[in-house]
């Protein structure tokens, strides 16, 4: 099955070159085939893989520098694999919404678009820390050509702000994990950057090197996210890129952060990831809040959009500090539901802009009397956005809520040998930080039907001067509705039925848990100690 992980990261790669050596014309062509390729392998994919284990699978390493402890490793659990598919879902319909928003130089945009394509799925199914590390890097350079060469008036700001800001942060992101990977060379005698490695060794590390390395950590991965206050690059890049170019930002991009906390700052730093927890959780708080209230000022639908995006991955990013199995469950969803919905938005807004070139809602408005398709969709997805009850955006603000009142030590007990159990409500969070959280949840509603009041309903408006598109037809057309149709069927299905999803994540979430869990309780084995008793008087370390 290893294979067609690797097919996953190398169709999009090779369809890229095939893109840039051949004529223009069929470049757009070349990158749907390539797009709905990959999903065709991600089905068989998922199809093979067994979501009742907990174990990593399709594993394979080709050494590379071995005498430096560097090897091309891949393999992913069913977080990992979720992700996958969800990035291979998005591809087609990125390209096909592109089909005639992008008018010239076409093999520059496509060609850029298929080898992110292929950064980010190395992204989720690296496990050596320099192959994640190299290809969460290089998604910087296919989006930054993509905003700065195929967005709109203000491009060019756009894309150096968000080059600036993610690399900044991500160069002081390797120094916290070549720290990790020092620290365990250390320990075990050799050098080796192979993440199941380092997650077993960084736990020994002390709380203070845990809350340095933790916070190195965070200044890249808080930027991708982006959690308040380093998100003031996302509203703009969402707003200038292009259409395929805010669904990819929005439904993957934003996820490598999330998942780069997930995958590295929990299990690598629990202490830290304890003890700051409350003070990373303020702060999504505070982003929920606050870009909550930016968009209810909004008049630009595109921005009001983007600035949604950093408040609901507020919740994503509370529901990880959660440190429990409601928050992590709560946030792996976000991370999927907020790319189905948001990014169909996004979709929906840019099908508006080629029709009437604005985006601001002083100008057009009361749609639904000229495209009824259009604003059905709509306002189906801002239903699933908001999280009403059977859309798929409730699930994952539910657990999100949950898992952060939840998160509180509310009781302990001492078996027979004095060893420490940890009672299901377990965490440094608590019942305050939910109510504040799910103010958002209300903010949210109101701004977010404010939006489809002013732009579907009320009496029709639009731009002054405005004529009607040469190609396109007043409402949606086939290949429009050929885009949103897979991604609301998703929403709905996984609104009224999340268990398959919540099924799959069990394993590797409850095994997370576990494993801060025993690390923050000081059951974690270090190198003098098997297990650590609270009773423990004689300063002989537990030794059994």
């Amino acid at each position: 099955m290893d294979f067609l992980l690797w097919l996953m990261m190398l169709v999009p790669l090779a369809t890229g070159v095939a893109i840039a050596s051949r004529p223009a014309a069929s470049a757009r062509s070349l990158a749907l085939w390539g797009t709905l390729l990959n999903v065709a392998i991600a089905v068989l994919f998922l199809g093979r893989f067994d979501f009742s284990s907990t174990a990593y699978q399709a594993e394979s390493s080709i050494e590379w520098l071995p005498s430096l402890g560097l090897s091309l490793s891949i393999g992913v659990d069913s977080v990992a694999a979720l992700l996958i598919a969800l990035t291979a879902l998005l591809g087609p319909i990125c390209v096909l919404s592109s089909w005639t928003a992008i008018k010239s130089r076409p093999r520059l945009f496509y060609g850029w678009f298929m080898i992110l394509n292929t950064a980010m799925v190395g992204v989720f199914a690296a496990r050596d820390l320099v192959l994640f590390y190299v290809c969460f890097e290089f998604t910087l350079l296919p989006m930054f050509v993509i905003i700065n060469e195929f967005g709109s008036s203000n491009r060019k700001k756009a894309a150096i702000k968000f080059f600036l800001y993610t690399f900044t942060g991500s160069l002081v992101a390797l120094a916290g994990l070549v720290f990790v990977a020092a620290f365990a060379a250390n320990r075990t005698g050799e050098f080796s950057f192979d993440i199941a490695v380092l997650t077993e060794q960084a736990r020994f590390m002390t709380s203070g090197q845990q809350s340095l390395v933790m916070l190195a950590m965070l200044a890249g991965f808080a930027v991708k996210v982006p959690l308040f206050p380093v998100h003031t690059w996302l509203p703009l890049a969402h707003t200038e890129a292009p259409t395929a170019g805010s669904v990819i930002l929005a439904g993957v991009l934003l996820k490598l952060g999330t998942y780069a906390i997930y995958r590295f700052v929990l299990p690598f730093t629990p202490e830290a990831a304890y003890e700051l927890g409350p003070a990373i959780a303020i702060l999504s708080i505070i982003g929920i809040v606050y870009a909550g209230l930016i968009c209810w000022v909004q008049d630009d639908v595109k921005k009001l959009v983007a600035y949604s995006s950093v408040s609901h991955l507020g919740f994503c990013v509370l529901g990880l500090f959660a440190l429990n199995t409601a928050g992590l469950t709560g946030s792996i969803l976000y991370m999927i539901n907020h790319g189905l919905s948001t990014g169909a938005l996004f979709l929906l807004i840019g099908f508006m802009y080629e029709r009437y070139h604005t985006r601001d809602m002083r100008q057009i408005g009361g749609l639904a009397s000229k495209m009824p398709v259009w604003s059905t969709f709509m306002v189906f997805f801002v239903m699933a956005s908001v999280g009403l009850p059977g859309l798929n955006g409730f699930v994952s603000e539910f657990l999100c809520t949950m898992g952060a009142f939840q998160s509180y030590t509310a009781w302990t007990e001492t078996d027979s040998i004095g060893m420490m159990s940890v009672g299901a409500t377990w965490g440094s969070l608590g019942p305050w930080f939910a109510a504040f959280a799910a103010t958002g949840v209300i903010v949210a509603a109101i701004y977010l039907l404010t939006m489809t009041a002013r732009v579907v309903w009320g009496e029709y408006k639009e731009p002054a001067g405005h004529k009607p598109h040469e190609t396109l037809p007043t409402d949606l057309n086939f290949r429009e509705i050929s885009c949103l149709v897979p991604l609301a069927a998703l929403c709905l299905f996984f609104g009224l039925y999340p268990k398959p999803l919540i099924d799959a994540l069990e394993g590797p979430v409850n095994e997370q848990v576990a494993l801060i869990q025993s690390a923050v309780e000081g059951t974690a084995e270090t190198p003098d100690t098997i297990f650590v008793r609270p009773d423990d008087t004689q300063g002989d370390g537990g030794n059994d």
